[in-house]
C-alpha cells in the first residue's frame, strides 16, 4: 500500500528541494546593495506619516471581503455559461438559486449599510 504513495513522495521531495535550491541560489548570486533609501518603508511615493501598526477601520476589511465574494461569483458563472446547453434544467435551477442567495445577501448588506463609506 505504501508503494502507491512513492510518486507523490518523490514529487514532494523534488519540489521542496528545487524550491529550496532556487531560493538559496537567488540569495547568494542576486544583487544586494542595501541603503537607507531601500530599507525605508515606502507608502504611496512619500514618507510614511503614521505608525505602520495603526488599526484599520473594520469597514475596510468588510468591503475587501465583499469584493472577494462577489468577484468569486464570476468564477462560478463563467464555467456554467460555457456548458449551459449541456447541463440541463437542474443545473440551471441550481445557478438561479445560487444567484438568488447572493442577491439576498447583497440586499441585506446594502440595507445594513455595509457598503456605505463615511
Amino acid at each position: 500500500m505504501l508503494s502507491e504513495y512513492w510518486p507523490v513522495i518523490i514529487f514532494l521531495a523534488i519540489s521542496v528541494g528545487l524550491g529550496t535550491a532556487l531560493l538559496v541560489i537567488g540569495g547568494l548570486l542576486g544583487p544586494s546593495k542595501p541603503s537607507v533609501e531601500k530599507s525605508s518603508p515606502y507608502e504611496c511615493g512619500f514618507e510614511p506619516f503614521a505608525d505602520a501598526r495603526m488599526k484599520f477601520d473594520v469597514r475596510f476589511y468588510l468591503v475587501a471581503i465583499l469584493f472577494i465574494v462577489f468577484d468569486l461569483e464570476i468564477a462560478f458563472f463563467i464555467p456554467w455559461a460555457v456548458v449551459m446547453e449541456d447541463v440541463g434544467l437542474t443545473a440551471f435551477a441550481a445557478v438561479v438559486i445560487f444567484t438568488l442567495e447572493l442577491a439576498i445577501g447583497l440586499a441585506y448588506l446594502w440595507k445594513k449599510g455595509a457598503l456605505e463609506w463615511e
